[in-house]
């Protein structure tokens, strides 16, 4: 059992979280250098936030990061708390993209893409080593257009290959389904999950709050379902969790800030439990809509992410409108 479980899940999951890292460090050094000048500037308002902390999350593929980024601007006073609240809201919308690619079910693509990237990124490196391109110090002189495309390629090739370990990690992930779904543990959970969908919510919390990436345990109950080793409304339970367990990694970051800094994580925090509150009663509700949308269970639980995250994002927008939250500034 824990051949066929363990060590397939553990390397499948370090593969995953290399992949899942690789395209955030290169997405956050391709643009992450211009994101702090576009969340001081483009928040006037908390549809704004929204839209920005939607678009620089999907960018960066990582609502933690956004967040702690944020976090660190109200520390160092660049950024009041009243124009973090759109930010917040619009991070959990832009998180949902990794899920979704990954419901696209284009794991058969993940080692040509690989390929690709590595082919890539060795062509730039290739260019470089041979001197066929000017050097850094001549280019900042000359201002040649050369380095201007080698270093976007060099960039989306570690991005491409990032995406595809994230590929091959889930992959490994959903070969262990069969096993998972024979084991004795994991029956009694299922048990209780379906009398309870509270077991399910625990348990997506914890995981999340363990790993710090609500990301990876979702992707993970996607390798399950779509093995039809875990129920889908149970799947569900579990994401709604893990949207609250990857809080937590905001409010260790707040810890030691102002006080402004912490009543950002702790907005992010209200946030995701007001809405798995608000949502859990009506998982299955949840997947008869999903059920609509797709017959895919992995599909089914990156949509069901999706809409529950659109949703709670929405229903608290006006909320960040209100007087007394636009003239909170602690000092």
């Amino acid at each position: 059992m824990l051949q066929s479980i363990a060590f397939p899940m553990l390397i499948g999951f370090a593969i995953f979280m290399t992949g899942m890292k690789t395209m955030e460090l290169a997405l956050h050094r391709s643009v992450g250098r211009h994101l702090d000048t576009v969340l001081q500037r483009s928040t006037a308002t908390p549809l704004h936030g929204l839209v920005v902390g939607t678009t620089a999350t999907a960018v960066l593929q990582s609502s933690t990061a956004v967040t702690v980024m944020t976090i660190g601007l109200v520390n160092a006073g660049l950024l009041t708390f009243p124009r973090t609240l759109g930010i917040v809201l619009g991070t959990n919308i832009g998180t949902c993209l990794t899920t979704e690619l990954i419901g696209m079910n284009i794991s058969r693509f993940s080692w040509p893409i690989l390929l690709v990237s590595l082919a890539l990124w060795l062509l730039t490196a290739l260019l470089g080593e041979l001197g066929l391109l000017p050097s850094r110090r001549s280019v900042s002189r000359i201002g040649s257009p050369e380095i201007r495309w080698l270093q976007p390629l060099r960039s989306t090739s570690v991005i491409m290959g990032g995406f595809a370990l994230l590929l091959v990690g889930m992959g490994m992930m959903q070969s262990v389904g069969p096993a998972v779904q024979s084991s004795g543990l994991f029956s009694a959970f299922l048990t209780r999950a379906e009398d309870s969908v509270l077991w399910g919510l625990a348990a997506g919390v914890v995981l999340s709050a363990a790993v710090h990436s609500s990301a990876a345990v979702i992707a993970i109950i996607m390798g399950l379902a779509a093995s039809f080793a875990m129920p889908v409304p149970i799947g569900i339970a579990i994401v709604l969790g893990a949207n609250v367990g990857t809080c937590v990694t905001a409010v260790l970051a707040s810890l030691g800030g102002s006080k402004s800094g912490r009543f950002v994580a702790w907005a992010h925090v209200l946030l995701n439990v007001g809405g798995a509150i608000l949502f859990v009663p009506f998982v299955h509700q949840l997947q008869l809509i999903t059920g609509w949308l797709t017959t895919s269970p992995a599909a089914q639980i990156a949509h069901a992410q999706t809409i529950f995250n659109m949703a709670s994002s929405l229903l608290a927008l006006p909320l960040c409108y209100l007087p007394v939250l636009q003239r909170m500034q602690p000092r």
